[in-house]
């Protein structure tokens, strides 16, 4: 039976981060996480309701792998409606893109069983998350990828 109300829209962030060697970052979600537990996708999660998207994204790429690029590190690529089964909604989800020359020893697990850099072939090979099977994919055949905007920035681990 309805309510008649409406879901509010939940906001997500992802970080579409490449290595030196143009690998993408992925974080292999756990049994507990309860979005696309046991899957493959990128770094991210929900946006707070006194944040920015791209404040978010910054915050989310820290805390999850230990990684911090600076105010300019990220650079908005897309918006992506994505569906979530777990809330029964379609939410917004903005994906930043971003480049460093660290390597998989540099990156902290702050969430999830690993998070490793990986080939986009091998990536294709893994069970993905529902916004990364969408959100991989758009990228590799993508003509408006920010690849200027990002080849400047090198990120750096949090002490």
């Amino acid at each position: 039976m309805s309510t008649g109300t409406v879901p509010a829209v939940g906001r997500f962030v992802g970080v579409l981060l490449l290595d030196a060697r143009g690998r993408v970052l992925l974080q292999e979600r756990d049994e507990h996480a309860a979005i696309d537990p046991d899957h493959w996708g990128l770094p991210g999660g929900h946006v707070d309701d006194d944040e920015t998207f791209a404040a978010a994204a910054r915050r989310e790429l820290a805390e999850e792998t230990g990684i911090d690029l600076g105010p300019d590190g990220l650079v908005l690529w897309r918006e992506f409606e994505v569906f979530h089964a777990v809330y029964d909604s379609h939410d917004r989800m903005q994906v930043f893109s971003g480049r460093c020359e660290l390597t998989d020893d540099d990156v902290v697990v702050g969430e999830g069983r690993q998070i490793r850099f990986l080939s986009f072939d091998e990536a294709a090979s893994l069970p993905l998350t529902s916004s990364s099977s969408t959100i991989l994919p758009a990228w590799s055949s993508a003509s408006d990828r920010p690849v200027g905007a990002v080849d400047r920035h090198v990120g750096h681990r949090d002490p």
